[in-house]
């Protein structure tokens, strides 16, 4: 394996968040710090001091965006950040997200209610320590309430100064649009990698918006890095691996893309930074078009 050391998160470029927050194009998604309880089992970290090792190691190599959500453990992500980060240094982004609620072990659903994301916005900004959110995200549309209701709340937290940024999440283009007409949004954020293209569409709309592509679980390759598949033998060939590729080859989707790979491991971290050094070249780019 390679040494990896002295990549950094910003020879993927930069993006702009809403015009005004300039992230490096490779981002760090939280969700895996607190291990498999994530889903509400505990209050507590499977392994803190881990956890508090790649926050601040991602923030060393160059990595200014991490995403986060207050159903991560729940809570429990949101306290880990503080905990490990606070103060925060100028120029990191901190987005979170509001709209998803954990009953107990296993057992969530969804709250899109104004007045469960306005607590939520407000509990956030509690945990992390700060006076406003810069990126408040939308967990995903609620079934049982008005879509417009639940974006109208965040327009008026934004309006407040409570929230800089609305970002939206597992959303379609109709409900990108819906929402944009009620409010600027800066962010989407939907799955999205090299094996799941669904969001093709998605990842257009941004582009042509200027607002930021969040895609996660963007490290799925499916079939596609097995033996003799298209991302292992370009891999083989640039002494890389395989999920180095996958997000090469997503950075170089769209200038909108900001990818946010999650790892509990330091060694992980630096892999998926590494992969912001490799430029595919255009044979490369279209036999993984292909795939």
């Amino acid at each position: 394996m390679p040494v990896r050391d002295h990549h950094s998160a910003a020879g993927a470029g930069t993006f702009e968040i809403g015009g005004d927050l300039t992230v490096n194009r490779l981002g760090f998604g939280a969700m895996r710090l607190t291990g498999s309880r994530i889903w509400g089992d505990s209050a507590e970290p499977e392994d803190r001091d881990g956890a508090t090792e790649v926050l601040r190691r991602a923030l060393e190599l160059g990595i200014n965006l991490i995403d986060t959500a207050d159903f991560y453990g729940p809570e429990a992500n949101e306290n880990l950040i503080r905990e490990a980060l606070y103060p925060y240094p100028e120029g990191l982004l901190i987005a979170t997200k509001g709209g998803a609620v954990v009953y107990g072990p296993g057992d969530w659903g969804l709250d899109g209610r104004p007045e469960h994301l306005r607590d939520a916005c407000e509990a956030s900004m509690g945990r992390l320590g700060i006076g406003h959110i810069d990126l408040y995200q939308l967990h995903q549309p609620d079934p049982e309430v008005p879509y417009e209701e639940s974006i109208g709340a965040l327009a008026e937290l934004r309006a407040e100064g409570k929230i800089r940024h609305v970002g939206i999440s597992n959303v379609t283009p109709d409900q990108l649009e819906a929402a944009r007409r009620i409010v600027p949004v800066a962010s989407v954020q939907n799955r999205y990698s090299i094996a799941h293209r669904e969001a093709d569409e998605l990842v257009d709309a941004c582009e042509r918006a200027g607002i930021a592509f969040l895609p996660y679980r963007p490290l799925a390759t499916g079939d596609l890095s097995g033996p003799g598949g298209p991302l292992s033998e370009i891999a083989a060939g640039r002494e890389a691996t395989a999920r180095q590729v996958a997000l090469a080859w997503l950075l170089r989707r769209s200038p909108a893309v900001v990818p946010i790979p999650g790892t509990s491991s330091p060694d992980h971290l630096e892999e998926n930074v590494a992969a912001a050094g490799i430029s595919l070249g255009e044979t490369e780019v279209r036999t993984l078009d292909a795939a």
